[in-house]
């Protein structure tokens, strides 16, 4: 087969035929080596920045589950209901034993008074007041525990009902109406919309590549590549995977329209490469055909454009894409490749 079919056969499979003629000419412009940098790429997910997972602080049946999954929230708002019987009888219990401190305080407190008055008197020994007195003190003493129980028993009595504890969305439940709650279970996540970061996990043997980085972008789901507002790496590297969490939040504007658990890409680039390491020129992501596996440029030969295979790299985030064959640096190219597959297109002088 020729080069000319060739060429012809790979221009109908990426544009799909002939078009109409375009009369205005083409931009085009020239293939230049990249800096001298490296970087790489990895996949992200969004989490809002507050993000909390509430859970059980008593244990029974949950009876019932007040909110679903992408309500609304108030801070104080009910959202899970626990069997409260268990503490219920709790708090009985308690008031009940104030009830006998109570008693026992003042029964001593009066046996200590009978006990000055005889000893005034001079009918009881010292000894015996220094009894008395203790015995009332200790009476006290009990009186003040008992009523901390109760106070105890009473929060642990307002625990059966789950509040939100700040305004927000709920994210997820993680519990069903029946199920066991016991202290410290899951029962539901709820995020504060408005405030959203990438979160990307970095090999540890990337980490050092990735602090040296003067170029840091995240590409959101609709292709737009975003500098992130701040960014925090967290000190510790997990053991298992052995790789280190950042977190990356972006501009407030952006948060209103993207949602938490959004896959994004994370860019780490502008890193100085080793000494004698080799750089890829980077294409415009405009001036590239993409049809299924096949992609191509349109380069500019003998005052006219030629459709070219390329094999394509990684991409730069906004710098464009690597081109790792089919296109060599100093070869001029069209920057829209859409115009330049006109019939009829030429190259802008």
């Amino acid at each position: 087969m020729s080069r000319t079919v060739l060429s012809f056969l790979i221009a109908a499979a990426l544009t799909g035929g002939v078009t109409a003629v375009s009369a205005a000419p083409v931009a085009t412009m020239v293939l230049q080596a990249a800096p001298d940098t490296a970087g790489f790429s990895l996949s992200g997910s969004l989490e809002a920045v507050r993000q909390s997972t509430v859970g059980a602080q008593v244990g029974g049946n949950v009876l019932a589950l007040l909110v679903q999954a992408g309500d609304r929230v108030k801070a104080g708002q009910p959202l899970v209901q626990i069997d409260a019987r268990d503490t219920q009888a709790g708090l009985a219990s308690a008031e009940a034993g104030v009830a006998q401190a109570d008693a026992q305080a003042q029964n001593a407190q009066s046996q200590l008074q009978r006990t000055r008055e005889l000893r005034q008197q001079g009918f009881v020994s010292q000894a015996a007041l220094d009894v008395a007195e203790s015995q009332a003190r200790a009476a006290r003493a009990a009186l003040d525990q008992a009523r901390a129980g109760r106070t105890q028993a009473s929060l642990a009595r307002g625990f059966a009902t789950v509040t939100a504890p700040f305004d927000g969305t709920v994210l997820a439940t993680l519990a069903q109406a029946g199920d066991l709650a016991t202290p410290g279970k899951p029962l539901l996540t709820l995020y504060a919309p408005g405030r959203l970061r990438a979160v990307v996990q970095v090999p540890s043997s990337r980490s050092a590549l990735a602090r040296a980085t003067t170029t840091l972008q995240i590409q959101l789901p609709d292709g737009r590549w975003v500098a992130p507002a701040n960014r925090t790496e967290l000190p510790t590297a997990d053991a298992v995977s052995q790789t280190v969490e950042w977190r990356l939040e972006l501009p407030a504007d952006l948060s209103t329209t993207l949602s938490p658990g959004q896959a994004v890409q994370v860019r780490f680039a502008g890193a100085k490469t080793a000494a004698g390491a080799t750089t890829r020129p980077l294409l415009p992501a405009s001036a590239v055909l993409q049809r299924g596996e096949l992609s191509a440029v349109y380069a500019v030969q003998d005052g006219r454009f030629v459709l070219k295979p390329v094999r394509l790299g990684a991409a730069q985030g906004s710098g464009g894409i690597e081109v790792l064959a089919g296109l060599k640096v100093g070869e001029r190219f069209a920057v829209d490749a859409v115009q330049a597959g006109l019939a009829g297109a030429t190259p802008a002088p």
